[in-house]
């Protein structure tokens, strides 16, 4: 049975947070590599954004701008930038999730 008043190895701790802090920078520019692409429900629309969540391309069906109005293409687009975004959060949270499990485990 170990002595609940003892000392923790302090560099044994640091270095554990240095290792564990390495491995977030990796995976956080591992996410900035991505690129994703966001499709809108017909597929008129797609839109492109980098793992930074900034958009490198939106890409209209040059058909789409003749069916419909403006109002309900800049919703089509909509649909397109936030399907990106949302594919880009469950690409994040993928990569990050051996992290976060992880340091679950450590705090149990």
């Amino acid at each position: 049975m170990s002595d609940p008043y003892q000392v923790p190895d302090m560099n044994a701790l640091l270095e554990e947070v240095r290792a564990q802090t390495e491995q977030v920078q990796r995976i956080q520019r591992s996410v900035e590599q991505l690129e994703v692409k966001g499709y809108s429900r017909g597929n008129e629309v797609v839109a492109t954004l980098r793992g930074d969540g900034r958009f490198t391309d939106i890409n209209i069906d040059p058909d789409a701008v003749r069916r419909f109005p403006a109002r309900e293409l800049g919703e089509i687009v909509l649909e397109a930038v936030n399907n990106g975004l949302t594919k880009l959060g469950e690409a994040s949270r993928a990569k990050f999730a051996p992290v976060i499990e992880a340091a679950g485990a450590a705090q149990q």
